[in-house]
């Protein structure tokens, strides 16, 4: 075979740069920009992905945290009802013997476990009277600036930073003056 000199070597075509005379090499850098085009694209749409499988990740730990707390909170409030019932019985008992000392005990578990849970007792013997965790049952006139509070009716519990059971209490307002509208007093 005999080569004539038109004829371009394999080695002599490497070096060529892709040119308007050269539309193969064109081509093929089109494609490798195209490439690396897409190769970006999916790269942001996967890091995108990402961002939003571990925000999905965080909102749903959060929503099954709340779930707890708020199945936590429905049973603790039907545990307080128990209590009550124990605290009004430990009213009742005129002598210390081994079966209420004994029922004293469970029920000091049971609110220490409540305790760990997260819930706490409002106090609110002569405290200022606060809508937010207190329910006004009564008014009294007294000695007391008026708002505070007298009596607890109901004791009032919080579970971590959230009231589930409003305080009822009995509130202080001014004495009001019995004389008449003239300002004399019968005599």
């Amino acid at each position: 075979m005999v080569r004539k000199p038109e004829d371009k070597r394999p080695e002599q075509t490497a070096s060529i740069k892709p040119t308007e005379q050269n539309p193969a090499g064109e081509e093929k850098e089109k494609q490798l920009k195209e490439a690396q085009q897409k190769t970006a694209e999916y790269l942001d749409h996967l890091q995108r992905l990402q961002a939003e499988f571990d925000n999905y990740r965080k909102r749903t730990e959060k929503e099954r945290q709340l779930i707890i707390k708020q199945a936590n909170q429905e049973l603790i409030q039907k545990v307080l009802i128990i209590i009550d019932s124990l605290e009004l019985a430990f009213k009742t008992i005129k002598t210390e013997d081994d079966f209420s000392k004994g029922i004293k005990m469970i029920y000091s578990e049971i609110y220490t476990l409540l305790e760990k849970e997260g819930l706490r007792k409002i106090e609110c013997l002569g405290k200022k009277f606060d809508p937010h965790i207190h329910e006004a049952m009564l008014q009294k006139e007294s000695d007391k600036p008026e708002g505070t509070i007298l009596e607890e009716m109901q004791k009032g519990y919080m579970l971590n930073d959230r009231v589930i059971r409003f305080s009822k209490v009995i509130v202080s307002k001014e004495k009001t003056d019995n004389t008449p509208l003239g300002g004399k007093q019968n005599e």
